[in-house]
């Protein structure tokens, strides 16, 4: 007696932790086939060159297959390796060779996963591959997309398709230089990437270029000039871009190459002159947080004026002794409650070394296992 659908698909949803279970699973009916298969492609990791070009090869020559794929990643050699010994490492570099056909196998996939979702393009390591047009005849609408290409009109005119693509980073961007002729995709343009929401961008320019019009309420980036009067002009851009999105902002993320409690506070200025722009902000970071104390109470006096300020992340580095240990991070998180009650997480940083403590009934407890990479996208 044939079951249910629904019953198949339960039965496949509980054997999901065992890949070689969902396998076995498939060989049991047509029933069960089409439930494991549904749970064995909707979700791939593809780590190194031989092992992606293998899967893809399922996928380009069987596209009932890659009709079932809604979330994939590809780590490149060096992401691959890390989590490989030396001998395996020794082994995949002698069986790949330059002239491999990886990238076109890759691109052929791709095209094939019609209702992709989810996207992760992982080469992080040397020179950014200049690869983009591996996404080139992609029908598929991503939600999220993560991409450590170089950023060229293959990817911009890529990105021109993505009317629901809502999470995004960019491992680079390149505007145009002013003796080349107009790019064939502006990404100014109010139809490019209309439902944008979350964006992390290694170069400020990209944030510049993108949030304006869209519906940005996250972003995460850093200060590409180091030169104070490059960056005064830098910081204006970017908080003349925040201004302009669809919606309030409610978390930054902003890196700087030299942390000083001057530009923080000319950040902080920036940030909170406009009541609009900082009315629903809850997460706030990498700020300096002063030691001198005329200095610390301009802080605060900024501080105050957000007030929905949930997750604040500071760099204490420059605080002599260190306060590293819970009794100072205890005592400085306490102080910072007196002029905004609202936080309910402080990130310390002290020398790239971070600390997250939280606020709970209002007690302040350390939590010394807590992840902070990601708090700025889910406060």
């Amino acid at each position: 007696m044939a079951l249910p659908p629904d019953a198949c698909s339960l039965i496949a949803k509980y054997a999901a932790g065992s890949r070689s279970t969902l396998v076995a699973l498939s060989t049991v009916s047509k029933q069960f086939q089409t439930a494991a298969e549904r749970a064995i492609y909707n979700t791939l990791d593809v780590r190194g060159y031989d092992r992606t070009i293998t899967v893809c090869d399922v996928l380009r020559h069987t596209p009932r297959v890659a009709m079932l794929v809604v979330a994939l990643s590809v780590y490149g050699e060096a992401e691959a390796n890390e989590e490989e010994d030396e001998e395996d490492e020794d082994e995949a570099e002698s069986e790949f060779e330059p002239e491999s056909d990886y990238w076109q196998v890759l691109h052929q996939a791709l095209v094939r996963t019609t209702r992709l979702r989810f996207l992760n393009l992982y080469f992080t390591s040397g020179d950014q591959p200049d690869k983009a047009w591996i996404l080139d005849g992609c029908t598929f609408q991503l939600k999220t997309f993560h991409s450590d290409l170089i950023w060229d009109d293959h990817l911009a005119t890529f990105l021109a398709t993505q009317a629901r693509l809502c999470n995004l980073f960019l491992a680079d961007y390149r505007e145009p230089a002013a003796d080349e002729m107009a790019p064939p995709v502006v990404p100014a343009s109010a139809g490019f990437l209309p439902k944008l929401a979350v964006l992390e961008c290694t170069f400020a320019e990209a944030a510049v270029s993108l949030v304006p019009g869209r519906p940005v309420v996250r972003v995460k980036t850093c200060f590409t000039h180091s030169k104070l009067e490059e960056k005064r002009a830098e910081l204006r851009a970017i908080v003349a871009a925040l201004r302009r999105s669809r919606r309030r902002l409610r978390a930054l993320d902003i890196a700087d190459s030299s942390y000083t409690p001057a530009f923080t506070l000319e950040l902080l200025a920036g940030l909170t002159a406009d009541g609009a722009l900082c009315a629903d902000l809850r997460y706030v970071g990498t700020l300096v947080f002063p030691v001198d104390g005329r200095q610390r109470l301009e802080f605060y006096g900024m501080l105050m004026r957000l007030r929905h300020l949930r997750c604040l992340e500071v760099d204490v580095s420059e605080w002599d002794p260190p306060p590293t240990h819970f009794a100072a991070l205890r005592a400085l998180t306490f102080e910072l409650l007196l002029y905004c009650p609202s936080v309910s997480m402080v990130i310390f940083v002290y020398e790239f070394e971070r600390h997250l403590v939280r606020v709970v009934d209002h007690a302040v407890v350390y939590d010394e296992d807590g992840a902070t990479e990601n708090l700025w996208r889910e406060v």
